[in-house]
């Protein structure tokens, strides 16, 4: 259910971002707690969309993604903690990239995800991607 005081272009992109959080379940890409995604609010330059900690990616709904500043302070009221961890990996891309809508980041010994530009090196052990 959409929650109030929520704006259409903020809605889809709860939307968008609940779905890829479902895709990543559905292919077991989630390494529980080492992958993150997160998403620019269309609009807002200042606050981006990111996973409340302690939900399974299958489990996350539109409304349950936590709004937070790009200081990690909830601009929304909520009672869901976020990973800290991610938080700041993600906050740091968006903030340095306000052309970027979403970052996925995934932590693994076993697979890596292309990196954002061809000449940056990207390890087996991590790697990210934006678009």
């Amino acid at each position: 259910m959409r929650p109030s005081g929520i704006t259409d272009a903020e809605w889809q992109a709860r939307q968008d971002l609940a779905a890829c959080y479902r895709l990543l379940a559905h292919y077991r890409m989630t390494d529980l707690i080492y992958t993150h995604v997160s998403a620019r609010i269309p609009g807002d330059g200042e606050a981006i969309l990111i996973n409340p900690y302690g939900l399974m990616f299958h489990e996350i709904r539109a409304s349950d993604l936590v709004r937070v500043d790009l200081d990690g302070n909830p601009v929304q009221e909520t009672n869901a903690p976020i990973n800290r961890a991610g938080f700041f990996i993600h906050s740091a891309v968006h903030e340095a990239r306000p052309d970027i809508a979403c970052v996925a980041s995934r932590t693994t010994t076993i697979s890596a995800w292309p990196t954002t530009s061809p000449s940056a090196s990207a390890s087996p052990a991590t790697s990210a991607t934006s678009w």
